[in-house]
């Protein structure tokens, strides 16, 4: 089994405890600005979703002090379109979303061969990432729209 290279996994990690965090503030924050008939679902799925985010961080936080280093205390950009419609707020997070799931992969690549355990997270961590985008996908199309959403031109 090859050498884990440390100090690019844990800047991966880094990183994605930044996102991460970036994501609890994120999904907290449009949850104060869903208003109307669908005010109570949407604002229970937002916080669900800052809930799963501070989760995320947390276990990408141990990870990185089982490997003998300090967590960042920075958070994540936090795009803000000053659109307040839900469907700005979904196309946002998807993008979030992608971002985020770029560095699971980048991490997936840092530590395949070379980590059992880190590999399962990484791939754990794509798995949930891929399929929160594939709601976000859904929650955007149109009643009886059958194609993905983030293969169709934003207007």
């Amino acid at each position: 089994m090859e050498k884990l290279d440390q100090a690019k996994v844990v800047s991966v990690l880094n990183r994605l405890l930044e996102a991460e965090l970036a994501g609890v503030v994120r999904y907290t924050h449009y949850s104060f600005l869903v208003f109307g008939f669908g005010r109570i679902p949407i604002v229970s799925w937002l916080r669900e979703q800052a809930n799963e985010s501070l989760l995320h961080a947390q276990q990408v936080g141990e990870w990185i002090t089982t490997l003998g280093e300090y967590p960042s205390l920075a958070i994540g950009s936090l795009l803000d379109s000053h659109q307040h419609d839900i469907a700005a707020m979904l196309r946002e997070s998807l993008a979030s979303e992608a971002r985020a799931l770029a560095l699971y992969r980048e991490l997936l690549s840092q530590v395949e061969g070379r980590s059992v355990a880190l590999e399962e997270f990484a791939r754990q961590m794509i798995h949930a990432e891929e399929l929160h985008a594939a709601d976000v996908d859904k929650m955007l199309r149109k009643p009886g729209d059958v194609a993905a959403f983030s293969a169709k031109p934003v207007p």
